[in-house]
């Protein structure tokens, strides 16, 4: 029976995952830095806090911020004035300054490769702790959420968004079961050319790395158990994404499976506004109506003591 890694490893694998992912990750994601990234930022934001505050985050910290698809996006909407953003991966951030400075907010964000779990920075430094997709790849938790607690300021905000929960993540199971059985039908339906995976070690492809990158999937309450041992105060989490996410994985599942540059473009467009139509659904109909553990992602959002 093989050990599970240790920590040591899961940051090693970590760091060269995302290395390697940095320059084409924005494609492979579908980041966008345009209206439709700003406004789903600004949606899933809105929807951990309830509203946007009047007034900006000074300072703001993203744990894990790849190439900077929520802090950038944050920042065009007004919403924060002034980032710092930390990867395990030097090469998300080399790609998240060149975003920085493409989109003119590059004397407002500065880039710090660091560790969850040992943050570089001084008590009480930052308005507002945030991340995307990030806790699950994060080793010790507890020790990460006393971290996020000391380097806020008093009545700062946490917010986490993007979460796998642990059943929502066995629901995602189904539609990517089919996708993967239907996919050479669907390729040949339109064309598409099988995809030539590239390694990533010298004997694994990258798409096998995700068992070790990917250490956790949750239960709320997990989530708030970390944070309340923490010392956060006012801890709350939310499911969001049950229906737009069985279509995505559905889709992402097939595309993964092409050649990205012999997907059609009407493949795209279908894809792409069929999941912003059903995101639509889950929000209007079953957010905050269902159980939040059903719902593929989940959000957490804190408050330090004052």
């Amino acid at each position: 029976m093989t050990a599970p890694p240790t920590a040591e490893e899961i940051r090693d694998v970590n760091t060269r995952y995302h290395d390697v992912a940095a320059k084409d990750y924005d494609a492979k994601w579908g980041i966008d830095f345009a209206d439709t990234g700003r406004s789903q930022v600004r949606m899933k934001l809105e929807k951990a806090l309830g509203t946007i505050p009047s007034t900006p985050f000074a300072h703001a910290l993203e744990i894990g911020s790849g190439t900077g698809y929520f802090t950038l996006n944050l920042m065009l909407e007004g919403i924060i004035e002034q980032a710092t953003c930390t990867d395990i991966s030097q090469g998300m951030l080399d790609a998240l300054a060149g975003n920085a400075e493409r989109l003119g907010l590059g004397d407002r964000v500065a880039t710090q490769v660091a560790d969850a779990e040992a943050l570089p920075f001084d008590d009480e430094s930052f308005d507002l702790v945030l991340g995307h997709a990030i806790l699950h790849h994060i080793p010790d938790l507890g020790q990460a959420f006393r971290e996020f607690l000391r380097v806020l300021k008093p009545g700062g905000t946490l917010v986490f968004a993007g979460e796998p929960s642990r059943t929502g993540d066995r629901i995602a199971n189904v539609p990517k079961g089919v996708a993967k059985r239907v996919a050479p039908a669907w390729r040949a339906a339109f064309r598409a050319k099988p995809a030539d995976h590239i390694s990533v070690l010298i004997d694994e492809p990258d798409h096998s790395l995700e068992s070790v990158v990917d250490v956790h999937a949750f239960v709320p309450s997990d989530l708030r158990a970390f944070a309340r041992g923490a010392g956060f105060a006012d801890v709350d989490v939310i499911g969001e994404e049950l229906l737009a996410n069985w279509f995505g994985w559905t889709n992402r599942t097939l595309e993964a499976t092409a050649d990205p540059a012999t997907i059609p473009w009407p493949w795209r467009q279908y894809a792409f506004r069929g999941y912003l139509f059903w995101q639509q659904v889950d929000q209007r109909f079953l957010e905050g109506k269902l159980p939040a553990d059903i719902f593929y992602n989940l959000m957490i959002t804190a408050r330090k003591p004052a």
